[in-house]
């Protein structure tokens, strides 16, 4: 394990603080110097905040020299490094969501309940990471904020729409980092540079605002390991009224359960592999390493099947959905607003407007039987695996590859949103890299609700197959600065 403390896991850091080690302090300060040298090259954050962090990392040492740190649902986060997607409203920060047409000047004065549970759990909370406008689209680059890149390669993306919080778990820059994801937008940054992202079941951690994407919408974990997105996600799954639609607080404890899928915790399950879904064409570096991540499974003791899961249409139906949504979003600002809008958002919002009732209604009937659909195919499977995405990280300042038949980013991702439509929880944890260096992503799917299932596995995983962090992550200096045709 490093002895740096911006790259211990959140895990190892609690434990540090613990035994009187290691501060809050000196890790924060760590962070804030990974931040200071990378995010100029990666553009990870919009906004930090270096003095509230130090004095909020103060106050935390000084509960833990006490011996009376912060607790949350039985996870202890008092002291650990947390940046917040640009989507989510935080008290005392301007929440831009990526957009020119948001007036910063606007009272800031409430928490959405994953920055409130974690605030009231003494999570020191360093700044606000990249989105794409309105988190709209699956790369991160905003009119507001340019484009944020893959800590890789710098001219590749990160994928999006979480693309900051991934650049900032991978880099060092945050432990803990909220993400969102209405379409993959947790998992899609994950796949392309090689963290860990979990989308739990829709619910499981309450939301508010309501996204104008509507049930879509989740928020979740983005770390550097499993054992700290499931710490990470014990504190945001606790209750808050402002969400009609939230879970009861879970009864099992994410991260005391974790280590039961390790050793022979794979026997007797039932596993399907599915290596494509609707014919989509996985590129064949990606396609055998996430073959050779199935193996493991196998060897750790699971029966491996190959399946065709029911979600036919998928693309169809989601597009209706995230069209219709986009509308709404558009539906909040005045006509003059979107000429200073990314076009492409516009263009999706204008489909949206135009669609039928009728059409949208047959999609939402559409998206029911999908969901019954998967509950039935997980009566025979107790997880599915798949690649996350078909292909690796492109071109950063595109919202698609250069080569190949996509007109627009759903066309790239089709293994993600699927699993917002029947919202179901899915994780993408690293499966290796290319020939070419980058990383690939292996998603695994559990039954509604089964969020503790999903995490056993990924960790049973990750104690087969530790990934690497980019390189980097352990010498920041190796980047060189962006020059201006690079912006």
């Amino acid at each position: 394990m490093t002895d740096d403390p911006a790259l211990l896991p959140a895990t190892e850091m609690v434990a540090r603080y613990r035994a009187g080690s290691l501060s809050p302090v000196t890790v924060t300060e760590a962070c804030l110097a990974r931040i200071e040298a990378l995010n100029p090259i990666l553009n990870a954050f919009c906004r930090v905040d270096a003095e509230g962090a130090l004095a909020a990392a103060g106050e935390s040492a000084a509960r833990w020299a006490a011996g009376a740190p912060l607790e949350a649902g039985a996870a202890i986060v008092d002291g650990v490094p947390t940046s917040v997607k640009d989507l989510v409203l935080t008290r005392g920060w301007p929440t831009l969501r990526g957009s020119r047409a948001i007036d910063p000047g606007q009272p800031w004065d409430e928490d959405a309940p994953a920055v409130a549970r974690l605030r009231a759990a003494g999570a020191v909370l360093v700044g606000k990471t990249t989105t794409p406008e309105l988190g709209w689209k699956g790369v991160t680059d905003s009119p507001l904020t340019g484009i944020t890149r893959n800590p890789w390669d710098p001219d590749r993306t990160p994928g999006g729409s979480s693309g900051g919080a991934a650049v900032a778990a991978a880099t060092g820059m945050a432990a803990l980092n909220i993400g969102t994801d209405g379409g993959g937008s947790i998992r899609i940054p994950a796949s392309f540079t090689g963290i860990v992202g979990i989308k739990p079941s829709y619910g499981r951690v309450p939301a508010y605002p309501p996204s104008p994407f509507g049930s879509l919408s989740h928020l979740g974990p983005m770390t550097r390991t499993v054992g700290d997105a499931a710490l990470m996600l014990q504190v945001l799954a606790q209750p808050d009224s402002r969400d009609p639609a939230a879970l009861p607080c879970p009864p099992e404890d994410f991260a005391a359960g974790l280590e039961g899928g390790i050793g022979g915790g794979m026997n007797g399950l039932r596993i399907g592999y599915a290596e494509t879904l609707d014919g989509y064409v996985v590129e064949p570096g990606i396609a055998r390493l996430v073959a050779d991540a199935v193996g493991v499974f196998a060897d750790l003791g699971a029966a491996i099947e190959p399946v065709a899961p029911p979600l036919a249409g998928a693309s169809d139906i989601f597009a209706r959905h995230w069209t219709v949504g986009a509308a709404t979003v558009l539906e909040g600002f005045p006509e003059a607003a979107r000429a200073v809008m990314d076009p492409g958002l516009v263009a999706a919002a204008g489909l949206g407007r135009n669609t039928p009732l009728i059409d949208y209604a047959q999609a939402m009937q559409a998206r029911a039987r999908m969901g019954l659909a998967m509950n039935l195919f997980h009566r025979d499977y107790d997880l599915l695996l798949m690649p996350t995405e078909p292909i690796a990280a492109f071109a950063a300042g595109r919202d698609t590859p250069a080569d190949g038949p996509y007109r627009d980013w759903p066309d790239w991702t089709p293994f993600t949103y699927p699993f917002n439509l029947t919202q179901q929880p899915a994780i993408s944890v690293p499966c290796g890299l290319t020939a070419e260096g980058f990383p690939a992503g292996l998603q695994i799917v559990g039954p509604l609700h089964a969020d503790a299932a999903v995490l056993r596995a990924a960790r049973a995983f990750e104690t087969a197959r530790p990934w690497p962090l980019p390189p980097c992550a352990a010498d920041p200096e190796i980047l060189d600065p962006v020059t201006p045709d690079r912006r």
